[in-house]
């Protein structure tokens, strides 16, 4: 398709989404370029639906509407993506949107911009909070919720989150949650010629290594949802030079578990497979999230659409949600095996199908 210029994510008409999630990808948005597209998002909404409260923290944009509704709830997506893999600009096949993006999530942002408008025109059966938010694709200290739950949480409030990961067309209930833990091993140099005058922590690591790797974890069932779990060796370190015997050797180890655990127990579990090492530090910690399919606004949300239903792998923001007391699923437009791939890309069908069941949920 020709060269979208990025006025096009203001002029661009929401009733073709396909055409508004192509103006979308052909803003570069790879952390921490996400200000571009926060602009262009704030200036749309801004213009063509005034009646929503809009605030604006760092890169993060935030419209409300304010009707006194007795529930709120809230929709979300985040600016940013992964970078480029020879795909950073939209291409149209019929009608498949090929890009940068595309499922993971611009395809969901243009719902969003569809949705703000639409409730200018209407009476919701909720007040809505529509979030578009920066720093999600990478480490936790940059995420814009993370931000914005610090130092406005009162921007967040609501009865149920519906975070626009793409889902297939399912809903995505819960999350996984997820700890990092380091193993240390210490050990002495020495030349290589004579290993005997020294200690090598490579050696000394290779048991806990083997031991981890045989170890498996079962499912778990949550609200009737099976969660499978995962154990893995993801950072291998050691060595100094090729004729030094190494004097350090580590291991990174994540722990993906189900949200019928916490934290601490992953850690508990985790550690009790590193016997050996010198010294184990957390690296880092994120609790998961519960299905909550028993909350009368996520059954709901379900019946209505008729939707499908199944945990979702890997964490997600709904944790972020659920752990400040906030029910919280996973729907949005775009096929989650797609996401962070080369042929990235979503159908127009998906990207109506979202928006005809956010819409109606929110009875717009």
């Amino acid at each position: 398709m020709d060269a979208l210029a990025p006025r096009a994510v203001v002029d661009q008409d929401a009733a073709d989404l396909v055409a508004l999630t192509a103006a979308l990808i052909a803003v570069p948005s790879v952390f921490p370029d996400e200000r571009a597209l926060a602009d262009l998002v704030e200036e749309r909404i801004r213009a063509r639906a005034p009646g929503l409260r809009v605030d604006r923290i760092a890169n993060n944009v935030i419209a409300r509407t304010r009707l006194g509704r007795d529930r709120r709830v809230l929709l979300g997506g985040h600016l940013d993506t992964v970078p480029a893999n020879d795909n950073s600009q939209p291409r149209l096949d019929g009608d498949v949107l090929h890009g940068l993006g595309a499922a993971d999530m611009k395809g969901s942002l243009a719902v969003l911009l569809a949705l703000a408008e639409r409730l200018e025109d209407v009476d919701p059966r909720f007040d809505v909070t529509l979030v578009w938010y920066e720093g999600e694709e990478v480490a936790e200290q940059h995420n814009g919720l993370r931000h914005v739950f610090a130092t406005a949480p009162a921007c967040l409030a609501a009865d149920l989150a519906i975070l626009c990961e793409p889902t297939g067309g399912w809903v995505e209930a819960g999350c996984q949650g997820t700890v990092h833990v380091r193993a240390e091993f210490d050990g002495a140099r020495a030349h290589s010629a004579r290993p005997w005058m020294g200690t090598n922590a490579i050696e000394r690591m290779a048991p806990t290594l083997a031991r981890v790797a045989a170890a498996t974890v079962e499912p778990e069932l949550v609200d009737g949802l099976e969660f499978r779990q995962a154990l893995q060796v993801v950072r291998v370190e050691g060595g100094v030079a090729n004729n030094v015997v190494p004097d350090a050797a580590a291991i990174v180890v994540n722990r993906r578990f189900a949200p019928c655990y916490t934290p601490a127990d992953a850690i508990e579990h985790t550690a009790g497979l590193l016997d050996g090492a010198d010294r184990i530090v957390v690296v880092n910690e994120s609790v998961g999230a519960h299905p909550n399919l028993a909350n009368p606004l996520v059954a709901e949300f379900v019946a209505m659409g008729a939707l499908p239903v199944r945990p979702k792998l890997g964490w997600t923001d709904v944790a972020r949600f659920a752990a400040a007391g906030v029910p919280a699923l996973n729907f949005g437009a775009g096929e989650p095996t797609l996401a962070h791939t080369r042929d990235e890309r979503v159908e127009r069908s998906d990207l109506e199908r979202c928006r005809d069941v956010l819409f109606g949920f929110c009875g717009i």
